[in-house]
């Protein structure tokens, strides 16, 4: 066994300086300089960590909707060529369950990192912070979730409690870091 595992050793240091190498001789590659990695490092946890300053409301919200995303989910987010974004309660655990995101959704800044990233689809990352916290209210108030007259910003979107968050469990694996 001890054989074995001096052989992988020497194995690994032989990979590690053929790739050294590699990179010398072809200058392939170099590191991301910090403000690379910046513009990158946009996500935002469960339970709001990274989430930006700014601020919307569920009516700022409904008029960026109507402008940038009713044509792929529908108005009122009843879907379109896009998901399904409302309705669903209470149908998780019948046979046509309907997820969407006041159904399953179990946190509501992942709703942000989610618009902020990938909507428009035809242009991500093309709304500012403060419309992707409209957005997210928005599409929150026509599940029920937060009040017509709401307005979030990074305290209050945190401190959204989902209705299906209760049915999540944490992933009991010791290398996965469950907040």
């Amino acid at each position: 066994m001890a054989r074995r595992e001096l052989r992988i050793a020497a194995l690994l240091i032989v990979a590690a300086t053929v790739a050294a190498r590699a990179e010398e001789r072809f200058g392939i590659g170099r590191a991301a300089t910090p403000a690379e990695i910046a513009g990158w490092n946009i996500d935002i946890g469960r339970d709001g960590e990274n989430l930006p300053p700014g601020s919307g409301s569920v009516a700022r919200g409904r008029t960026v909707f109507a402008e940038q995303c009713a044509a792929c989910h529908g108005a009122e987010g009843q879907g379109a060529v896009g998901d399904r974004l409302v309705g669903g309660q209470g149908t998780l655990a019948s046979a046509k369950p309907v997820r969407t995101v006041g159904s399953y959704w179990p946190y509501a800044p992942t709703l942000f990192d989610y618009i902020r990233r990938a909507m428009p689809q035809n242009a991500p990352q093309s709304l500012s912070d403060d419309d992707v916290y409209a957005v997210s209210a928005y599409i929150l108030n026509l599940n029920g979730i937060v009040a017509a007259d709401a307005v979030l910003d990074a305290k209050t979107l945190a401190g959204i409690r989902m209705p299906n968050r209760a049915s999540f469990v944490a992933d009991p694996r010791p290398d996965v870091h469950n907040h």
